[in-house]
């Protein structure tokens, strides 16, 4: 869904790290995303996303629950940032994806801990260790100054709270039920038809009425 709706608005995307599951799907997706409004579009993206469906596999006709948690953080530019090297723990450790014996046999991936706030954050796309590292730094500098910025903006905006629940990434904010055809958005009261087409990067039609949503009710 979001990759074919970067391709519609011509953004740029880097995969920094993904981890597979046995069943061709994934556990985990961490990219970087450059482009016009990338993150004024995907900010409403934060939180829970439930899913109910009925799997090829079930046969009684049950319908089944997921849940996928996204977090969008903003790619913020400080260059008088810096990280001290005593405050990261750094780990190296074999890669568990794909990419044949080369990155299972040697400790090509990346693991950083920054110790004064406890982010974790691995990297293993890479065949290089040095690539994976530079990824997983250049994440980690990101989560802490999105960490930083929420802070200050949870001082100045407590009103935020009554727009957007909690504001916590681990909220459910949405519901896809494919049964009735619906999108449901709970912080924002909206109900949107045909997930087919949103599967397929029609993503404009959600965002834009989030968008308005918010207008009438930001003060």
């Amino acid at each position: 869904m979001y990759e074919k709706y970067i391709e519609k608005m011509k953004w740029k995307k880097t995969i920094i790290s993904e981890t597979k599951t046995s069943l061709k799907g994934y556990k985990e997706v961490i990219m970087l995303i450059k482009g016009k409004k990338v993150y004024s579009k995907l900010k409403y993206e934060s939180g829970v996303h439930r899913v109910q469906r009925f799997p090829i596999t079930e046969n009684r006709g049950r319908l089944h629950t997921s849940t996928c948690k996204v977090a969008v953080y903003k790619y913020l530019k400080n260059k008088k940032f810096k990280i001290k090297n005593d405050d990261l723990k750094i780990e190296s450790f074999k890669s568990s994806g794909a990419g044949g014996q080369h990155v299972n046999k040697t400790n090509s991936a990346v693991r950083i801990k920054h110790i004064p706030t406890n982010i974790v954050v691995e990297c293993q796309k890479e065949r290089s260790q040095h690539k994976n590292k530079k990824h997983a730094l250049k994440l980690i500098k990101i989560k802490i100054l999105n960490m930083e910025n929420e802070k200050k903006e949870k001082n100045i905006k407590v009103k935020k709270k009554k727009l957007f629940g909690k504001g916590s990434r681990s909220e459910k904010i949405r519901t896809y039920n494919f049964k009735n055809n619906r999108i449901s958005d709970h912080r924002f009261k909206i109900n949107v038809n045909n997930i087919n087409s949103i599967m397929k990067g029609n993503f404009e039609k959600l965002i834009k009425k989030i968008k308005i949503y918010e207008k009438k009710n930001k003060n």
